[in-house]
């Protein structure tokens, strides 16, 4: 199984209540996420050994393994050790809030929750631990990109790009003046469990060239022997979650 290329962010539920899974899935899409949901510690392992989602919202009181046991297991794994996880519980008190943080999490949410504030949770997990996913527009010179209607423009002009050009493109704005490998793009551009050769990023890059045009195809830089990195600072204007 691989990860399905798609421009949304994925997050991983592990709630065995099912009453509460499905109002976390329907606020996950409603927000404009896509939730992967499982009831169980071991049954979310066995979902990340296929794909990595970009967040993980983990319910403490699981069946068998806890979700603060999970969390300290994902902290541990070089695969998951940069998930963000946000914990879900009914237990509100200070000392639990803060074994959850020390424990890995990184928020945590304590039930009941209205959906609005657990949609602003994840957009502030997100927007702190994977920037590529703020909603809202990314700019960067004279490139515009419009992370909710998934227009892109350069000098107010708009330009067609296909979907992995754009996410391409999101990934490198959101993430100015850090070289990358063609493998860290391979893995945060199409999911680290798509078996493609490094290669097609060299393809890519030169159509979001062409894409961009003369005004901002020097801002996509080649370092030689290492990857490429965007030039310039990035500045964001975020929706409302």
């Amino acid at each position: 199984m691989t990860r399905p290329v798609s421009s949304l962010p994925q997050v991983l539920v592990v709630e065995d209540d099912k009453g509460i899974q499905e109002l976390l899935r329907f606020t996950l899409v409603c927000g404009g996420y896509q939730p992967l949901c499982v009831d169980t510690a071991e049954a979310a392992e066995a979902l990340l050994r296929e794909t990595l989602p970009d967040l993980a919202l983990i319910d403490w009181m699981l069946p068998g393994k806890s979700g603060l046991a999970l969390t300290g297991r994902l902290r541990s794994d070089a695969r998951t050790r940069h998930l963000p996880i946000i914990l879900l519980t009914a237990r509100g008190e200070e000392t639990d809030r803060v074994a959850g943080l020390e424990g890995g999490a990184d928020d945590y949410i304590v039930k009941p929750f209205s959906p609005k504030e657990l949609v602003a949770r994840v957009h502030a997990v997100l927007r702190r631990c994977a920037p590529e996913f703020v909603k809202g527009t990314l700019c960067a010179g004279p490139i515009e990109l419009d992370t909710v209607s998934h227009e892109a423009r350069v000098d107010g002009q708009r330009i067609t790009l296909t979907p992995t050009e754009f996410r391409l493109l999101r990934f490198l704005i959101a993430n100015p003046g850090r070289v990358y490998s063609r493998q860290q793009l391979l893995d945060n551009v199409w999911g680290d469990h798509v078996y493609i050769e490094d290669r097609t990023v060299d393809i890519h890059i030169r159509r979001l060239r062409v894409a961009l045009g003369p005004a901002a195809e020097q801002m996509v830089e080649t370092v030689r022997g290492v990857g490429y990195k965007l030039i310039g600072r990035a500045e964001s204007t975020q929706n409302a979650p």
